[in-house]
């Protein structure tokens, strides 16, 4: 039996309400997304905005101009070994495919730029640029970078050359990787969308108590209530 209609029905009217909310949330009314795919391709913009490290990492790569190096690189098979060697060879290193394995002998700074140019194309967007640079897809262009200086970090500190794999593990982490994740996603400043980024906080919150009181009222209005 209810205990208090008014604040039962009052707590049931509250979650009708959230329930519609929801599943506007989850219709594309957004521009053909949905509210969770909207946003979150906001934020994902909004962070790549602050994301571009390719310049600050092309100071550190250039105190290796003229840093010879030798590696072996073990690929996933011959294929992903040839498309691979022709990133190299673009930045004027010679190579040596046999089956998966991939011997490399270049300077490590001309290296460096040349995959720094790719993913800073690929940060912009610039897919095709890539692509026909290569001749295959600029995506797959980008991981074979990130597969290559993977083995190329864990070879070079075999050999110890410890700054040279930290250098290498600078360039996965802060340009192949983000130009990898980002690629296609138009960059924004925050400034630009503050108001919908406040809107969605603040709902968020607002929300999240709006479902927690609904329940509440309709347990309360139900006569079941938590006693000390």
């Amino acid at each position: 039996m209810i205990a208090n209609k008014k604040e039962f029905f009052g707590g049931s009217l509250m979650l009708l309400a959230f329930i519609a909310i929801l599943i506007i949330i989850f219709s594309p009314v957004f521009k053909g997304q949905n509210g969770l795919e909207y946003l979150d391709a906001l934020y994902n913009s909004i962070s790549k905005g602050s994301a571009y490290y390719i310049p600050k990492v092309k100071e550190e790569t250039g105190n290796f101009a003229g840093k010879s190096i030798e590696v072996t690189l073990s690929m996933a098979d011959e294929k992903q070994a040839e498309q691979t060697a022709l990133l190299f060879q673009k930045g004027g290193a010679s190579t040596t495919v046999d089956g998966a394995s991939l011997r490399i002998t270049g300077d490590l700074g001309k290296i460096l730029e040349n995959s720094l140019a790719d993913a800073d194309n690929m940060y912009h967007n610039d897919g095709k640029g890539v692509s026909l640079k290569y001749g295959y897809n600029e995506k797959r262009v980008l991981f074979n970078w990130w597969k290559a200086f993977k083995a190329m970090d864990n070879d070079l500190k075999k050999q110890k050359k410890f700054k040279e794999a930290k250098v290498v593990a600078i360039v996965i982490k802060k340009a192949i990787e983000p130009s990898y994740n980002y690629y296609k996603i138009v960059p924004q400043k925050i400034s630009d969308r503050f108001g919908i980024v406040i809107f969605s906080l603040v709902f968020y919150v607002v929300y999240t108590l709006w479902y927690g009181f609904a329940i509440m009222f309709m347990f309360e209005g139900w006569g079941l209530r938590l006693e000390h």
